[in-house]
């Protein structure tokens, strides 16, 4: 029988959550800690890279993260962005969250329709004079350098922010029948929290293929992976599985 389920996500803050639907339909508690966090890099870190942030002339942004580390840093290095620097975001959403630090203005900020790099690069290819600043976070691969690259665009990636564990608390028991995962870095958190986890009867949930990977990796029997035929979200593939393990008792 769950009673017990543990998200590593931040409490949503919508009331119209499908979690707390799960909550009220299948009469289990529900908590939220997130087993990672991202932080900025320091300006000394930075500048190891030696990457000069004003020789470029257009900075891409992958999410609302990099748009914080990236204007927290310039203000950490006394930068002041000039006024012509163009912005790419991978979707209109990421752009317009540039507003909380800069003027918006369309004839600067350009974004792709999908959410996904190629479309972007394909935007980003008909700039080709743009130089670019790519900042990633400390665990990424080569693949979009290698895209732009393919485009013979002119790029810089750095580094502005780092993923870490963040501390489960020392004050409350660590007593759930499932735990949901959402990337390899939850799985690494989660055992260095706690480096003599037995699984036993929790059974373990997460989200992609990544996920999964990280849990069959870590030695940890996979009870849930989501999304699936029949589940689309981690919600959906929670509720049908509390349906069929919560109905057997």
């Amino acid at each position: 029988m769950i009673k017990k389920i543990l998200v590593s996500q931040p409490a949503p803050t919508s009331e119209k959550s499908p979690y707390f639907e799960i909550q009220q339909k299948h009469g289990v508690e529900l908590v939220f800690h997130p087993f990672i966090k991202v932080e900025g890099i320091t300006a000394r870190e930075f500048r190891q890279q030696k990457v000069q942030i004003l020789d470029h002339s257009a900075v891409v942004f992958n999410s609302r993260n990099a748009i914080d580390h990236f204007f927290n840093l310039c203000n950490e290095l006394r930068i002041t962005v000039p006024e012509d620097m163009k912005y790419f975001g991978l979707s209109e959403t990421i752009t317009l969250y540039i507003q909380k630090y800069v003027q918006y203005r369309k004839r600067k900020v350009f974004f792709g329709t999908t959410g996904k790099w190629p479309d972007l690069i394909a935007v980003m290819a008909k700039h080709k004079a743009e130089k670019y600043l790519v900042p990633l976070s400390d665990v990424h691969t080569d693949e979009v350098k290698a895209m732009l690259d393919a485009k013979k665009l002119k790029h810089t990636e750095c580094i502005m922010y780092r993923t870490v564990s963040n501390t489960y608390p020392s004050d409350k028991p660590f007593d759930y029948d499932m735990l949901v995962f959402f990337t390899p870095a939850g799985i690494q958190s989660l055992l260095k929290n706690f480096p003599d986890f037995k699984q036993g009867d929790t059974r373990i949930a997460c989200f992609g293929k990544a996920t999964a990977k990280a849990v069959v990796d870590a030695g940890l029997r996979l009870d849930l992976e989501a999304p699936s035929a029949t589940a689309p979200s981690m919600p959906a593939a929670i509720d049908l599985y509390l349906e069929q393990e919560n109905g057997k008792a």
